[in-house]
C-alpha cells in the first residue's frame, strides 16, 4: 500500500512530514546537466542506471537531456519504466525463472527491451520466450572484467556465446556487456584508474575475436559513476551506464580525486529529512530516521551542513547524533538533512520523493514523484 506523501506542493522545506526522501531540484538537474554535457562533448551513449532512482519521471528527465534509453536490473523494473513511457531498456543482468523470462519478452512487444546472459540455458530460453511472443530481444553477452560477480571469461568463451545468440531466432547479438561494479568504489584515484585499465584488456581480448568471426558489438556497455571517465578514455566503451550520478550520496563522496583529496564530481542532491525527537542528554541528540529511513551497507548518514554534528548509531527508528563543542544546540523538533550512505537501497525505502526548489532550508515543494518501482525485485 502507498503511502500517503509527506508534503504538498507549495509547501515550505521546513514543512516536510519526516522521515521522508527530498531532492534539492537545483542540485539534481546541475548534475543531469553535467552528465549531458559529458556525453555531447565525448561522444558516449549515456544510458542512466534506473536502479538507482526507481522512477519514469527522472528517466524521462534524463532522457530529455540526450540518454538513449534507461537500464535496470530486475524485470519488474523494466515494466515501471516501460509503463511510465520508456523506449528503450536494458536489464543489465540475467534473467531466470519462466515466468520472468515470459514477462521480459512480452514487454518487448511494448518496447526495445535488451537484456544480459553469460550462460547458454539462458539464451534458448530467451530465444524460446522471444518466439513465443513474436517479440525480439537485443542480448548482451556479459563478461567478466574483474568483479567476480556475473559474466563469461572473456575471449572464445564470450565468443561462443555471443555466436548462439546471433544463431537464435527472436534474439539480436547486441555486444558486451563489462560492467566493473566493485571499481566504482576503489578510494583511491590511480587504483580505480588500474581496475578499469585491467578491465579493458579484457574488452578487447573479447572485441578483437567477435569481429574475427563477423560479430559486431553495436554495444560495449558499463561504466559507473565512479569510473565512467576512465571507461571513456579507453576508447572502448560507447555506452555508459551510471546511475547514482544524478542523486549521489555519501559513499561516492569518500572516492579519493586525482590530488588525493575527497570529493564529488556530481552535487549531493538526496537527502532525508529528520526531526530531532529527544535531546535529554547534552551533547546527544536522537531523531527519527533510523535503519527503516536509511541503507547502511555503505555506512551511516552524514548530516549535512550543521556544525560539529555527527550521525553515530541508528536502531529500527532512532538515529543518534553525537555533537561536539562547536555544535548548535538540539531543540526538539529541529529539521536535521542526512546524506544517505548509499543512494539505491535507501530509494528503496520510500513511496515518494519530494522535490524542493530554492535550497533545502528555505526553499519550497514544487513536486511530489512516486517511487514507482520501489520493490520490484523480481
Amino acid at each position: 500500500m502507498t503511502t500517503p506523501p509527506p508534503a504538498r506542493v507549495g509547501d515550505p522545506a521546513g514543512a516536510i512530514d519526516t522521515p521522508a526522501l527530498v531532492i534539492d531540484l537545483d542540485a539534481f538537474e546541475r548534475n543531469l546537466d553535467r552528465m549531458a554535457v559529458f556525453a555531447k562533448e565525448t561522444g558516449v551513449r549515456i544510458r542512466p542506471h534506473a536502479k538507482t532512482h526507481k522512477s519514469p519521471m527522472i528517466a524521462r528527465l534524463q532522457m530529455e537531456r540526450g540518454a538513449v534509453g534507461q537500464c535496470c536490473q530486475k524485470v519488474g523494473e523494466a515494466e515501471v519504466l516501460v509503463d511510465g513511457g520508456i523506449d528503450d531498456v536494458l536489464v543489465s543482468n540475467q534473467v531466470v525463472g519462466d515466468a520472468k523470462v515470459a514477462r521480459l519478452a512480452a514487454l518487448a512487444g511494448r518496447a526495445r527491451i535488451g537484456v544480459c546472459a553469460d550462460d547458454p540455458i539462458q539464451v534458448d530460453a530467451y530465444a524460446a520466450a522471444a518466439q513465443k511472443f513474436g517479440t525480439t530481444l537485443y542480448v548482451l553477452v556479459e563478461i567478466d572484467v574483474g568483479m567476480s560477480r556475473c559474466g563469461v571469461a572473456p575471449g572464445a568463451p564470450a565468443v561462443d556465446l555471443a555466436k548462439r545468440i546471433a544463431a537464435a531466432d527472436g534474439l539480436v547479438f547486441d555486444g558486451i556487456q563489462a560492467y566493473h561494479g566493485s571499481a566504482q568504489h576503489i578510494r583511491g584515484y590511480r587504483e580505480r584508474h588500474a581496475a578499469i585499465a585491467k578491465a579493458s584488456d579484457v574488452v578487447e581480448a573479447t572485441v578483437d575475436p567477435l569481429a574475427a568471426a563477423g560479430l559486431e558489438c553495436r554495444t560495449i556497455g558499463g561504466a559507473g559513476s565512479g569510473t565512467f571517465r576512465f571507461e571513456t578514455g579507453t576508447g572502448l566503451w560507447n555506452e555508459l551506464q551510471p546511475g547514482s550520478y544524478c542523486l549521489m550520496d555519501a559513499d561516492y563522496g569518500r572516492n579519493l580525486k586525482d590530488d588525493g583529496t575527497e570529493g564529488l564530481e556530481f552535487e549531493n542532491a538526496l537527502f532525508i529529512a529528520s526531526t530531532i525527537m529527544s535531546a535529554v542528554v547534552p551533547g546527544r541528540a536522537v531523531v527519527d530516521a533510523g535503519l527503516k529511513a536509511s541503507s547502511v551497507d555503505s555506512g551511516l548518514p552524514v548530516v549535512w551542513r550543521r556544525a560539529d554534528t555527527t550521525y553515530v548509531s541508528a536502531s529500527d527508528e532512532h538515529g543518534k547524533l553525537s555533537l561536539g563543542a562547536g555544535a548548535p544546540a538540539a531543540r526538539l523538533g529541529d529539521r536535521v538533512w542526512l546524506v544517505p550512505g548509499h543512494v539505491d537501497p535507501t530509494v528503496n525505502l520510500y513511496d515518494w520523493y519530494v522535490g524542493v526548489r530554492g535550497g533545502l532550508e528555505s526553499g519550497h515543494v514544487e513536486c511530489l514523484w512516486p517511487v514507482a518501482a520501489r520493490g520490484a525485485l523480481s
